[in-house]
């Protein structure tokens, strides 16, 4: 295997989960040289892989599994628990503290919370999610990405694993009506005039939860699939969960989005817009048959030691 390869294999930080910023590859949303239609030439081998994500959900063709349980959700209810936002110049990133947790969910194990970013159109009248459901794209979507605990936090570990990682998604649609709605996202969106150009990081204080963030959602209903990354390397290490229910944000809220924010260092650089990977080949989806409570449980919490600087040099000690 090349030197190169390897590189790129161990370099991709757990901390950008399904949104992997390989900088060792030229990949983009904007320009049609390297937009995503590009990725499985330019970022083979994964990128043309046959399991990739998104997909479109076929309800249609979704069966039920008995095995898909109630989630447990640890420190989603913690309002401290947010760490930095970014603006990586691709999307906007949410880094966690230690503490993190799902569970259950037809998982065999916990998985630890790393992230939250988003995916979005132009603006709220242009959808932008990434997965699908009957053809129908939505104005946003929110990933939460989690790795295997057991993994303790090693990266290319975790790529090289099937399940290595467990990625929640909610869809956003426009809550018609209103503004500045709800207030979670009101608070978030206000951080965005901080971190208008790339690489611009701010800390989050105090105040919002992932609860909050994804209030409304039944999170008892949701559909499941194996797939990918959703960015360059697109390491087919992931498990899917889609939730059913969207999350509401009025418009202008999904409107800044797509209007403050720039893909690159300057101000003249272009604005972040169409920040979304669009539909690949289907997958073998299933869902919740039943669901009682709504799953959510916040008294654990659980420290995932990075190491991924690590592999990365015994990677690079053995390339040639």
């Amino acid at each position: 295997m090349k030197c190169r390869f390897l590189v790129v294999f161990a370099a991709c930080i757990l901390a950008a989960g399904v949104y992997c910023a390989d900088d060792a590859i030229p990949w983009c949303y904007h320009d049609p040289t390297c937009n995503y239609t590009t990725w499985p030439t330019i970022a083979a081998p994964f990128c043309n892989g046959t399991r990739q994500s998104p997909i479109d959900i076929d309800t249609s063709e979704v069966t039920e599994d008995g095995n898909l349980t109630d989630f447990s959700f640890t420190n989603f209810n913690n309002d401290s628990i947010f760490d930095t936002i970014t603006n990586t110049g691709r999307t906007v990133k949410v880094d966690f503290k230690p503490g993190v947790q799902i569970s259950g969910g037809g998982l065999s194990e916990a998985y630890d919370g790393r992230q939250f970013h988003l995916h979005w159109g132009n603006r709220s009248n242009v959808p932008g999610s990434e997965h699908t459901i009957d053809g129908v794209q939505f104005a946003m979507e929110l990933h939460i990405v989690n790795a295997r605990s057991s993994l303790n936090g090693n990266t290319t570990l975790a790529i090289a694993d099937p399940n290595g990682f467990a990625a929640l998604g909610f869809l956003v649609e426009v809550d018609p009506g209103t503004t500045d709605q709800p207030a979670s996202w009101k608070n978030l969106t206000d951080y965005l005039r901080n971190i208008t150009l790339r690489d611009d990081i701010v800390p989050v204080m105090p105040g919002i939860s992932l609860d909050d963030l994804v209030e409304g959602v039944d999170r008892t209903q949701y559909y499941r699939y194996l797939g990918s990354l959703t960015t360059p390397g697109c390491y087919e290490a992931v498990i899917w969960t889609v939730f059913k229910n969207p999350v509401r944000v009025s418009a202008n809220l999904i409107d800044m989005f797509s209007t403050l924010l720039h893909i690159n260092t300057t101000n003249s650089s272009e604005i972040m817009v169409n920040v979304f990977r669009g539909v690949q080949m289907s997958q073998a989806v299933t869902t919740r048959v039943s669901g009682d409570d709504d799953g959510t449980s916040d008294d654990a919490s659980s420290t995932c030691v990075s190491l991924g600087l690590l592999a990365l040099s015994l990677v690079l000690a053995s390339c040639y």
